[in-house]
């Protein structure tokens, strides 16, 4: 079955991220939770992804502030990346989803709103793009 990748920034995502790893478990979609730092350990998120298994089919990431995370990601990847702003920091996520939205040519990232309902819809997207897998 595929299965939906998501990698957050630091462990204090954990709780944010469990409102997207409730509805994948109610859906009964296969994932993997994983805890990676652009900024703090970058060797280890890319040695991660240059081992990535090929039953992924999506990946979401979530970041705040700088939010780094979900365009390095999309760099080292050609599977479609979600990312997630947290809403956090002094500006309240607004940094993490100008940093997200704006990639350069050659590395989209699909950019979710800021906050819980972002997280929510970035489940809700990956679904969809799984559907599709199975549509073929």
């Amino acid at each position: 079955m595929p299965k939906v990748l998501i990698i957050a920034g630091s462990e204090s995502d954990r709780n944010f991220v469990k409102q997207a790893l409730d509805l994948f478990e109610s859906w009964n979609v296969d994932y993997e939770f994983k805890i990676f730092s652009a900024h703090r350990n970058l060797l280890e998120l890319t040695d991660y992804m240059k081992k990535l298994s090929s039953e992924f089919k999506v990946i979401i990431t979530v970041a705040g502030l700088a939010a780094a995370l979900p365009g390095v990601v999309s760099s080292l990847t050609s599977l479609p990346v979600i990312g997630v702003p947290r809403d956090v920091g002094p500006l309240n996520g607004i940094d993490a989803l100008l940093s997200i939205v704006q990639m350069p040519k050659g590395v989209p990232v699909g950019t979710m709103g800021i906050g819980n309902h972002g997280m929510k819809n970035a489940a809700y997207f990956a679904k969809r793009i799984l559907d599709l897998e199975e549509m073929k």
